[in-house]
């Protein structure tokens, strides 16, 4: 007979701002705030962030004085620093079980079906190890199944555990009661616009769905409600996925750091898109049918005319060539560029992906003519990895600065770019 199901979620805690934390350890115990691309408005907050009322998603412009007062560090996102040591912390997490899986950049589901150890024990190790090896604090759940176990973490991590930060649904006395306080919204997989169909129906916290018939929840609501009510009665139905599921789609987009109306301005933004599309595709061994390109102006600036369009171009094979993809782009960019306005942003879309490994093959196709565009792209990625992103980079993609992010705050880039090492004083 198998053993239940035991499953483990870390997540890390304040992520964004705890990784600008492990690089200026000065900031430990003060005010944090990590902003969107161009410095828009809240993504992260820190503990003392969030005390001094700082709002998830308010606008830099509206706090900026605020900031200034109370002395909270600012700082615009860095995506290479976050991406690196989300990677770091994921690797150590999956030394500490037979089956792991990403869940986020900042969480990871753990298996510790069979695992002989006192697993609060076993976790605050791990919670040790994590800290010690990247300075990223973590919090952990545990319970029978996944959605009981993101609960047990949201818990952990506000304070409701005795053990720091881990917390074993399976030891707390009362689970029903615990229940009763947990707001519907809390609860992994519930949206707000599900939270209010519910309390239409009389059910208004994680008790009262708990209590519910599935059946006629799944009726209502879809298969996603059932299986979330039948985790919380503790049996699991959401199984631990291993191998992410493959993407159907991949864009890449930006908003700019500036309106652009010259058409080479754009011209270089959209080739660094299609360039970091060509780049996704390659590293997930995925291939892309059809590109689009779009451009439009701020839907927000009602003083000056609006314009949008995008146009859309079919390889006759399926392709993750950079140079393919730029020339697309470019080719749909000359198709709905007009002069007279300010652009807001840019993008390319690649809705129709192939695995690599299945693609059909034009009679006229060359295998030689093939095998060298791959080997070609191949030694693209292998110098760039080595020697930093964009050591090289195709001309048109330097024609212009002035498309890419406003970034006035941003950190350097310890952990993946060697000019950005940091460095110690003795």
């Amino acid at each position: 007979m198998s053993p239940a199901p035991i499953f483990a979620i870390a997540d890390c805690n304040n992520f964004y701002a705890s990784c600008e934390r492990v690089f200026q350890p000065k900031l430990n115990g003060k005010p944090v705030v990590v902003l969107s691309n161009n410095d828009g408005c809240v993504i992260a907050r820190s503990n003392e962030a969030k005390a001094l009322g700082i709002k998830m998603g308010a606008p830099y412009f509206k706090i900026e004085q605020y900031a200034k007062q109370e002395g909270i560090a600012v700082f615009s996102s860095n995506y290479a620093l976050y991406g690196d040591m989300s990677q770091r912390v994921m690797q150590i997490l999956a030394s500490f079980a037979p089956r792991s899986e990403v869940y986020s950049i900042d969480e990871c589901f753990l298996d510790f079906t069979g695992l002989p150890q006192n697993l609060t024990e076993y976790s605050l190790e791990v919670c040790t190890v994590v800290k010690q090896w990247t300075g990223i604090p973590i919090s952990i759940g545990i319970a029978p199944t996944k959605t009981l176990a993101k609960l047990a973490n949201r818990l952990a991590k506000n304070g409701h555990s005795h053990m720091g930060p881990v917390l074993d649904w399976r030891t707390i006395a009362d689970t029903d009661a615990v229940l009763k306080t947990i707001a519907l919204d809390d609860l992994w997989g519930i949206s707000r616009r599900w939270k209010d169909k519910l309390n239409q129906i009389g059910i208004h916290h994680a008790l009262a769905l708990k209590q519910s018939d599935p059946k006629y929840l799944r009726q209502h609501f879809g298969v996603v409600m059932e299986r979330i009510v039948t985790e919380l009665k503790g049996i699991s139905c959401i199984a631990l996925e291993e191998m992410p599921t493959p993407k159907k789609q991949i864009l890449t987009s930006r908003s700019f750091g500036e309106r652009l109306s010259d058409y080479d301005d754009l011209r270089a933004a959209v080739t660094h898109f299609a360039t970091r599309s060509a780049e996704k595709c390659r590293q997930q061994q995925l291939t892309t049918q059809v590109l689009s390109v779009f451009i439009h102006t701020s839907p927000f600036d009602t003083a000056n005319p609006q314009y949008a369009n995008s146009a859309t171009i079919e390889f006759d094979r399926p392709t993750s060539n950079t140079s393919q993809l730029i020339a697309a782009a470019q080719q749909g960019l000359k198709r709905i560029f007009r002069r007279g306005f300010s652009y807001q942003r840019a993008g390319i879309l690649l809705p129709d992906l192939w695995s690599a490994n299945v693609a059909q093959i034009s009679l006229f196709d060359s295998g030689e003519s093939n095998l060298r565009s791959d080997q070609l792209m191949t030694a693209l990625d292998d110098i760039n990895r080595k020697h930093g992103k964009r050591s090289i980079r195709y001309a048109s993609e330097i024609l212009s600065k002035r498309w890419q992010m406003r970034q006035q705050f941003k950190s350097p880039s310890y952990t993946t770019n060697i000019k950005e090492l940091l460095t110690i004083q003795i």
